[in-house]
């Protein structure tokens, strides 16, 4: 199969069905990194170590790194999307249904903000991909569940380990620095948590960049007449595209989540923004690593509460615990069942 931008590109001239597909996935892709990738500078504007505007461009600026570079050394987390699912061996119609998942995240979250209930761009691709593969295939004979069950790993992970995570480095860092000066302590913090939500930022990109990389990839194959991606070599064109759409998105903004992430869930100091940084980017490096999509917003938040606990326990906003639980309680079902409902009516259309 020529995967060459050459090649690309003669395909979209005579397919309408894959330019549909690649403006939608452009589309999530620019508004994950406009809405998600905010949580990863959130600490560290809120503690006054960057302005907003010099955190947003650092941030679109690694977000394009962690796209680019973890694609190239390890796209596992790509692969587990691409395989999530069977389209079946007729090409055209999978390319139908894969539409309708994307566009089924964007319903869906259109739908949800109204009703104001949270959502995750991560989740809501996952439910979209396995809704349309169901009605296309006509029953669960299409899911893979055996890469399904890295997706309830990381429903775990995002949670527990980003909180123990986050409850560890902050204990440890607490320890370590109790008898510095608090002004030189807040010094060296300044210029640390700017470094950790580079890392943070970069990890962003390596995992969220690659979930949507793995769909792009996956209607390239189906536009070519291959119904599966196994094998497959990801070019490095479509690295860069993705990546470079993506830091478009972050560069855009994101205020209002930068407050609600960085303040109104815990009241963090230097050093605790710090310590949820890495706590994030650690987590996320694990699980883009071994392969195991998760939510790079749901890792963050988790870290924080974690770093709040420290103090206590009564430090956590418990809405946003609440938040997360009605994302998974909802997501998976709402937006696998509007893809479902969309594939069914895309494959009458065309």
């Amino acid at each position: 199969m020529d995967l060459s931008f050459t090649s690309f590109w003669g395909q979209l001239a005579g397919n309408p069905i894959l330019i549909i597909t690649v403006i939608f996935t452009l589309g999530v892709i620019f508004v994950n990194g406009w809405t998600d990738a905010p949580n990863a500078i959130a600490t560290c504007v809120t503690t006054r170590c960057l302005g907003v505007r010099q955190a947003i461009w650092m941030s679109a600026v690694f977000n394009f790194l962690g796209v680019f570079v973890m694609t190239q050394i390890n796209s596992s987390v790509a692969s587990t999307i691409s395989n999530m699912v069977d389209f079946g061996a007729d090409t055209s119609s999978a390319l139908i249904a894969l539409c309708a998942a994307l566009l089924s995240i964007v319903v869906y979250s259109v739908g949800a903000s109204i009703f104001g209930i949270p959502t995750s761009e991560s989740h809501s691709l996952i439910a979209g991909l396995s809704g349309a593969a169901i009605a296309i295939q006509g029953g669960v004979g299409g899911i893979n569940f055996g890469e399904w069950s890295k997706v309830l790993y990381g429903l775990a992970l995002s949670l527990l380990l980003g909180f123990a995570t986050g409850w560890i480095i902050c204990k440890l860092v607490t320890i370590l620095c109790y008898n510095i000066e608090l002004q030189a302590a807040n010094r060296f913090f300044r210029l640390a948590q700017i470094a950790g939500a580079a890392a943070m930022s970069f990890m962003h990109g390596a995992q969220d960049g690659q979930k949507f990389i793995g769909v792009l990839f996956l209607g390239l194959a189906f536009s070519n007449g291959q119904s599966s991606v196994v094998g497959m070599e990801i070019p490095v064109w479509l690295m860069l595209l993705c990546s470079v759409v993506m830091a478009l998105g972050t560069s855009v903004g994101g205020e209002k989540i930068i407050k609600s992430v960085g303040m109104d869930m815990v009241k963090l100091e230097r050093y605790q923004g710090f310590c949820a940084d890495v706590a994030g980017a650690i987590c996320l490096l694990y699980s883009s690593l071994f392969g195991i999509p998760v939510s790079t917003t749901h890792t963050k938040t988790s870290a924080i509460m974690g770093v709040g606990a420290v103090k206590r326990l009564s430090a956590i906003n418990y809405g946003v615990v609440k938040d997360m639980l009605l994302t998974w309680i909802f997501t998976f079902p709402g937006c696998g069942l509007i893809s479902f409902v969309m594939a069914k009516i895309f494959m009458q259309i065309w």
